[in-house]
């Protein structure tokens, strides 16, 4: 609880700092409606599909995309460099170390993750550096909503939207989040395969390479969101970087899970056990009816694992970034409005078409939603949909 209040405090200062910034105000408390008819969505940009042969050698595995989508990698780096330039111009010396020192941090990661990175350096043209430290940045800065629900047939849907880039680059012309914006443009839907088959599916920021998004089909599906920890990923970070590699990368294990595990239950016991460098929540959804849960995660194990049709849930499990046993934090209660919908929404319709709306609707909707992902374990269906939020919409 100490943690908690600890994280609201300088969340709230935070914010406060931004508003000020940015010359908007506070949002009122949930008033908006929750939109209906918004599936398929009309003009949305296509999501670019690629293979990951697992069968290729791990130094080779990502020429084809590090070399077409190089452009949109390196922009999005850009845009991290800029964004840390605006703080000082003392920030080039950071910049600089990144690229001349952070690449060796590949040789600690295991295999075959530090050659895939090496590789997806090269491939791109890029400083292996700058591509470590963009791997890092997706275990402790991703906040997002998941949503796990069962039709009246007991069959499984599960889809989630990606928000990323908070704090980072508000952009008060466009209304935008800098960081936000930029990301649209890398995200790639991923076939990985292996003997010409598909493993699983995925959908990946370019040049990422752990997973946040996946499906395996006629097994499981998978989802992870980031969990607001005082003992959070900068901790697990400094530790392998002082020489414990004890624990596991979020990304890693959740690429690990979705390529080794065969059952539901396997899938959730690698997610609850494996010791991890930061907290979190994995949302699993498996190919049978009752199969989901979320495992809230603390980096040494579970917390709580909170399965579907209990404590509180009945045909859905709805996440955020926030223990679903406390209340959200009043600035960012994405999680109200998102029962809201589901309840409006019922049982008897639930489906993509559904899901999707409850998705669009805002606040679960905001300026910093990148994608939503739309999956069904039992069909291996994967769809993603670019997202915009326009205003008046939040933050801010």
């Amino acid at each position: 609880m100490i943690e908690c209040k600890m994280f609201y405090v300088v969340s709230a200062v935070i914010i406060g700092t931004i508003v000020t910034c940015t010359g908007q105000t506070l949002p009122p408390p949930f008033t908006e409606k929750c939109v209906h008819n918004t599936y398929p969505p009309v003009g949305r940009s296509k999501v670019p599909t690629f293979v990951i042969n697992l069968d290729d050698d791990p130094l080779h595995r990502w020429d084809t995309l590090g070399k077409q989508e190089a452009a949109q990698i390196g922009n999005l780096l850009i845009k991290f460099k800029q964004f840390v330039l605006s703080f000082s111009k003392h920030a080039q010396y950071l910049i600089d170390l990144v690229d001349k020192h952070v690449g060796s941090f590949a040789d600690t990661l295991p295999a075959p993750y530090g050659d895939e990175l090496k590789g997806l350096a090269k491939a791109s043209g890029l400083p292996l550096g700058e591509i470590v430290l963009y791997n890092i940045f997706y275990e402790i800065f991703t906040v997002c909503t998941s949503i796990v629900a069962q039709d009246a047939s007991g069959t499984l849907y599960h889809a989630r939207n990606l928000d990323f880039g908070l704090f980072m680059g508000w952009e008060r012309a466009n209304h935008t989040w800098m960081i936000t914006e930029a990301l649209k443009p890398s995200i790639v839907n991923l076939d990985w395969q292996r003997g010409g088959k598909t493993v699983f599916k995925s959908v990946n920021f370019a040049g990422y390479i752990g997973i946040l998004t996946a499906v395996k089909p006629g097994i499981i599906s998978l989802s992870m969101n980031d969990r607001f920890n005082i003992d959070g990923g900068f901790i697990g970070i400094i530790k392998w970087i002082l020489g414990d590699h004890s624990a596991s990368w979020m990304g890693f294990l959740t690429r690990q899970t979705m390529e080794q595990a065969t059952s539901y239950k396997q899938a959730r016991d690698m997610l609850a056990n494996t010791p991890m460098l930061a907290p979190g929540y994995f949302i699993l959804g498996g190919n049978a009816s009752a199969e989901a849960c979320v495992i809230t995660r603390s980096r040494a194990g579970p917390v709580d694992i909170w399965d579907i049709g209990t404590r509180n849930s009945t045909w859905y499990l709805v996440e955020t970034n926030y223990d679903h046993w406390l209340p959200p934090f009043v600035l960012d209660d994405r999680r109200t409005p998102a029962n809201k919908c589901m309840r409006e929404m019922t049982q008897q319709n639930t489906g993509f078409a559904g899901l999707f709306d409850v998705l669009s609707s805002k606040p679960v909707l905001n300026k910093l939603t990148t994608y939503t992902a739309l999956m069904q374990v039992s069909t291996g269906s994967l769809e993603t949909y670019l997202q915009d939020c326009p205003d008046p919409c939040f933050p801010w």
